[in-house]
């Protein structure tokens, strides 16, 4: 026989030493800093402010309620119409359950903070003063366009700490918003176990791959990259696609949906503009039996199967499943191209998605492909051209890879070619901003597979 247990309705915390923020003294200090101008970040934390869900989703309720507050889009919906920022949309660094049994690290909220396309720096007490910590205070209560999430030592206000392995004291981040959202096209995802052995792959082992004596041109280069790239790759960078539930689309586009699904199609114009890019179709369309040797994104090979992956992956992120064990599956699609508000045309991807007993219309807006190949060598994606694919995606994480990647490689004049061929000084500005994203992204991910993302806090991701 279970026996009831008691619960607690509230605790009251001690107060000295803190002030509790609805008495007298809390009130007055309330007062004081409207008339001093030091309550201008308050206004807006207030105004997304969210309680955690979960006894360990501290680190999460704080960002997103940051996020928020900064107004960075995610790019994609919570519930309904609303693209919003969620605890439960927090998950690209640390699998929920994991942070629902045991938190999350300050390093791996760096991460999330970085993937979420937030500007952060972060700080241990031990590399900063006190006096910074107070500038820093001071900057984010003065404006609204910076705030701080700190890890403090709840033993010095009397108050019991949390029995959880994370979240050491003694740290804090100073998060702002970006001038453009970054991750407009592209972002790398460790949902799928796989995401360790890529993440090594392409950091560690690339490195000593192009370090062969073979290695005598970029056609080399590539073929020795690209022959042992781990199964599974394609579950490791995906794209960003747009949307909506049919029932909330029309024949025309929101101005949002218009102006992002434009900037998605300059960034893939511009990966294909670059020399890299040129390189990769040579090479992929080089391959004898063609597609079937060609390095791969997914496991589908024609267009319904694709169609219907797209409206799957956009159902979940409507119901705010994504990731998790729940499964859709598609039983119609329908791909068309149409003017929308009299623009050029787009590719709509539509489908009818059930789960259990329920279904639902899914429309997914995407880019389309400006560059039209005849290869079969590009990828069956790009033979259709309704979304960025394999030799887009693998040019866009080629260039992201750091540049000492190819230090290794003998011949000085290859090297050299390499060097110019990935680097980001002379790409366009969105394409540059897209390729740093997804190198810090990258970066914090391997300090994640190897569990140093908490002594790296400081390092520059540049």
């Amino acid at each position: 026989m279970k026996m009831a247990m008691a619960g607690l309705y509230k605790r009251v915390l001690p107060s000295p030493p803190a002030v509790d923020f609805a008495s007298s003294d809390g009130k007055q200090l309330f007062i004081e800093a409207i008339q001093n101008g030091t309550m201008e970040g308050f206004y807006r934390l207030i105004s997304y402010f969210q309680t955690q869900s979960e006894p360990a989703y501290c680190g999460l309720a704080s960002l997103s309620m940051v996020l928020n507050a900064l107004a960075i889009d995610p790019g994609r919906k919570w519930k309904g119409p609303w693209r919003w920022f969620d605890e439960s949309m927090l998950d690209c660094c640390e699998p929920l359950e994991k942070v629902k049994e045991k938190g999350i690290s300050f390093g791996k909220l760096v991460c999330l903070a970085h993937c979420a396309g937030a500007k952060v720096q972060a700080f241990r007490t031990n590399q900063s003063s006190l006096d910074d910590f107070r500038k820093f205070v001071v900057r984010c209560s003065t404006s609204d366009d910076c705030h701080i999430i700190s890890s403090y030592h709840r033993a010095t206000f009397k108050q019991n700490p949390y029995q959880l392995k994370y979240l050491q004291p003694g740290l804090f981040l100073l998060i702002s918003r970006p001038h453009r959202d970054p991750g407009l096209l592209y972002t790398l995802s460790c949902k799928h176990e796989s995401w360790v052995k890529v993440a090594k792959y392409l950091m560690d082992d690339v490195p000593n791959l192009v370090k062969t004596d073979d290695v005598k041109d970029v056609h080399k280069v590539l073929s020795v990259v690209f022959s042992s790239l781990p199964s599974h790759f394609g579950e490791f960078i995906k794209w960003i696609a747009e949307v909506r539930r049919r029932e909330d689309g029309s024949q025309n586009l929101s101005l949002e949906e218009n102006g992002r699904l434009s900037l998605k199609e300059e960034v893939l114009k511009q990966v294909q503009e670059t020399g890299l890019f040129k390189h990769v179709v040579a090479f992929l369309s080089s391959l004898t039996l063609c597609c079937r040797n060609a390095p791969t994104l997914s496991n589908e090979n024609n267009l319904p199967d694709i169609a219907a992956t797209v409206c799957c992956h956009g159902a979940e992120l409507l119901s705010g499943t994504f990731g998790s064990s729940e499964r859709y599956c598609c039983q119609e699609t329908c791909i068309r191209r149409l003017r929308a508000n009299g623009d050029k045309p787009i590719t709509l991807v539509s489908g009818t998605v059930v789960n259990g007993s329920s279904e639902q219309g899914v429309d997914v807006l995407v880019p389309s492909c400006p560059t039209k190949l005849n290869c079969c060598g590009s990828g069956p994606s790009n033979c259709n051209g309704i979304y960025p694919a394999g030799n887009d995606v693998l040019t866009a994480l080629l260039l992201a890879l750091p540049p000492e990647t190819w230090r290794g490689i003998k011949d000085e004049k290859l090297l050299n070619e390499m060097y110019s061929l990935v680097s980001t000084e002379n790409l366009p500005i969105l394409l540059q901003e897209e390729v740093l994203h997804l190198r810090r992204q990258l970066h914090l991910l391997k300090k994640c597979q190897e569990n140093k993302v908490d002594e790296d806090l400081g390092e520059p991701l540049c």
